[in-house]
């Protein structure tokens, strides 16, 4: 069975449970759209199919994300952190890209209140 490149998987500093977060953005409006994880095996499919494919935490088995829903993720890049311990995968996504059929997940869980002026543009950081 393939493997991971050793030289990818050397830069990888995986969680607990051997997972890195995926952040999916839009690649042409930079919209963030997602949130997933994905461990060696799952980053391998992803970087040789052109399609996204996760590990899901919660059934512990691989998705292809659209196989079921048609709500496709071709890959056009994926980039990996400072630290390692995240990827960026731009993404030309084909339909909603969140499991409730809206465009982003962020979208479906909504905004939370900013107190101060942290939050505000030109505001301290």
């Amino acid at each position: 069975m393939p493997t991971l490149d050793p030289a990818v998987a050397s830069r990888l500093k995986r969680d607990d449970h051997g997972l890195v977060a995926a952040i999916v953005q839009q690649h042409d409006t930079r919209e963030v759209l997602m949130l997933g994880w994905m461990d060696d095996e799952a980053l391998r499919r992803t970087l040789t199919s052109g399609r996204v494919t996760f590990w899901s935490r919660s059934r512990q088995e691989y998705w292809r994300k659209g196989d079921t829903s048609g709500h496709v993720q071709h890959v056009v890049s994926v980039s990996l952190d400072c630290d390692g311990d995240a990827l960026l995968l731009e993404v030309d996504q084909v339909g909603a890209a969140c499991h409730t059929g809206t465009r982003t997940c962020f979208e479906a869980g909504g905004a939370l209140p900013v107190s101060g002026t942290a939050g505000a543009p030109g505001g301290a950081r």
